[in-house]
């Protein structure tokens, strides 16, 4: 992962614009957002499931690094003060701490839209289906029946107490369809047949709420210094999450049952696919 993250973030910064006219303070916002280090689990899903087809490589890190610029979208919009209020991201200030509260919504919007204009780009993929096919894939998993309703449920949850099925519903919108939408963009680069693109959407799926799971897990038990962000939030505010609702024991659980059940989904690919089985480790082992 470590080796994908240098990889994406040549890409990152290749790709995103920079400019010394009036409105540069933009750009560095952008550039604030995204090159601040992470996991990149999401980039590195791309370009493994890509791998498992031979997928080019420069089309490959392409699509990972649009679906970092979403990613890293959604987690500035996320901090600001009318979502979590969050002042501390990836160990360095958020990105309206950081700037200020309007540029970090332009910030995040310029992220969103230049992910699909890069989707769109010949250079991203010869075939102009599968560069639609992309571009509707991910419109659905960040868009209102994905990533952004599953944030209007977070919002919502701040009022209403929430079972255990609406809990997972919100994070499978929340989080989980972006890394679907991960695992699944190199089946479309690669062309896979159905069942080949079902068993990686499944994986993702599984893994999504596994690594939704320990976020969970590590904001109750987590430090600021292991994290690189702000703890204890849920708490605050009042949230139902798989610990309040599980316990501590029943969710890590949880997680490794669901961890053990993405990898299941990998059988299709006969021993190709021990990267992503390696990450459904990860996600449950991790600390940050």
């Amino acid at each position: 992962m470590a080796d994908m993250t240098e990889v994406v973030e040549q890409a990152i910064t290749r790709l995103l614009p920079t400019t010394d006219l009036a409105e540069a303070v933009l750009f560095e916002a952008m550039r604030y957002g995204c090159l601040n280090g992470g996991k990149r689990l999401r980039p590195f899903l791309v370009f493994h499931s890509a791998n498992l087809f031979g997928v080019n490589p420069d089309c490959a890190v392409r699509v990972a690094a649009a679906v970092e610029f979403v990613h890293c979208y959604s987690l500035i919009h996320d901090d600001l003060p009318a979502m979590d209020d969050g002042d501390l991201r990836r160990g360095r200030p958020t990105v309206h701490r950081q700037f200020d509260e309007a540029t970090a919504i332009l910030a995040g919007d310029g992220l969103l839209t230049f992910a699909f204009e890069v989707l769109a780009d010949p250079a991203t993929h010869e075939d102009p289906n599968v560069r639609c096919q992309l571009v509707s894939a991910l419109a659905k998993a960040a868009g209102p029946h994905g990533m952004v309703g599953g944030q209007m449920l977070d919002l919502i949850a701040e009022h209403e107490t929430f079972d255990l099925g609406t809990t997972t519903r919100l994070q499978r919108m929340k989080t989980g369809e972006m890394i679907a939408f991960s695992a699944e963009a190199g089946g479309i680069l690669g062309k896979a047949s159905p069942p080949q693109r079902h068993a990686l959407r499944a994986y993702a799926h599984d893994l999504g709420l596994a690594f939704q799971i320990v976020d969970d897990l590590l904001d109750v038990e987590g430090t600021e210094a292991e994290t690189g962000k702000s703890v204890g939030r849920d708490a605050k505010a009042g949230k139902a999450t798989f610990v309040s609702i599980l316990g501590r024991d029943r969710a890590r659980a949880q997680a490794e049952m669901l961890a053990a059940q993405a990898v299941a989904h990998l059988e299709i690919f006969e021993g190709r696919a021990d990267m992503l089985k390696a990450v459904a480790d990860f996600v449950v082992a991790r600390r940050t």
